[in-house]
């Protein structure tokens, strides 16, 4: 395996797994954004929108797969604000 996937491995394993209320695991996309080199928010949606028309065209549920989801985020001032994210399955 070359160095640069087994680094990019290594940071996926760092990345936080959760499992839902149903025993399912998932990521936040905001997760795994930045181990996957992406610095845009922008730019890691519109590679999660060709992996969502990519799962459709293969006949896959996307619904099952990726979810839409907003959470609630600290800022540097002590506020909160809602942000959108997807949950990666």
């Amino acid at each position: 395996m070359d160095k640069q996937l087994q680094a990019l491995q290594h940071n996926l394993e760092l990345a936080i797994q959760r499992t839902d209320a149903e025993g399912i695991e998932f990521w936040f996309a905001r997760d795994l954004q930045s181990p996957l080199g992406y610095a845009r928010w922008e730019n890691f949606q519109t590679a999660i929108q060709r992996a969502m028309e990519a799962c459709d065209a293969s006949g896959h549920g996307v619904s099952d797969h990726f979810r839409g989801v907003m959470k609630m985020v600290d800022l540097g001032s002590g506020s909160k604000r809602e942000i959108d994210d997807v949950m990666l399955r």
